[in-house]
């Protein structure tokens, strides 16, 4: 497995992930990861590679992820700074993990990091926001629409709306500027999503 090759990563997001909907979340992280990577002068291959997998374990061993899709990712020779910014992702640890380095938290300390961690959550609810809209089209969504849904602690319950606050404040940039830059990401590639 290459860890350069989108094909390779898709291949086995599929393997792993059934659900449909589980797959357009990586595939919608991707396009986040790779806006901010053009944003920020990085790699947008590697960064969009980052979000279309960083997922993949999770509808299978739910109780271990991200450590088991780290593990698999590991075994197919995948760098240390593409595991860690997956493993970053996540704010808690695996206290079973035959790694050590799995028995704490990862800080998120290069952009990468931060920049995955801010975005997971914010795709989830701003994909949402447009199951609701009437036309079911990313389109049609705009900062307004998602801050009145924001204010809806009801609407997407799993969205964890401290989580993009958090990511935006380690971005060092404002939420809404964040969220608008996510919308954006989303409505470019609005196709993968059937919106």
């Amino acid at each position: 497995m290459n860890p350069n090759s989108r094909d390779d990563i898709w291949n086995l997001v599929r393997e792993y992930t059934p659900s449909e909907q589980l797959r357009k979340h990586m595939l919608a992280v991707e396009a986040a990861m790779k806006f901010y990577a053009r944003k920020y002068g990085a790699d947008e291959n590697f960064w969009g590679n980052v979000g279309l997998v960083h997922d993949f374990d999770y509808e299978k061993y739910p109780e271990r992820h991200p450590f088991h899709g780290l593990e698999v990712l590991t075994a197919y020779g995948f760098p240390e700074e593409f595991l860690y910014a997956i493993r970053a992702h996540a704010d808690y640890s695996d206290p079973a993990a035959l790694e050590e380095k799995y028995r704490e938290p990862a800080p998120r300390t290069r952009l990468i990091d931060k920049v995955l961690y801010a975005c997971d959550e914010l795709t989830g609810l701003v994909i949402a926001v447009a199951y609701v809209r009437p036309s079911k089209k990313l389109a049609d969504v705009d900062l307004h629409s998602i801050q009145k849904k924001w204010k809806d602690k009801a609407f997407a319950r799993g969205a964890k709306r401290e989580d993009i606050e958090r990511g935006a404040q380690e971005l060092g940039i404002p939420l809404d500027e964040h969220i608008q830059n996510v919308l954006m990401a989303l409505q470019e590639t609005h196709e993968q999503y059937g919106l």
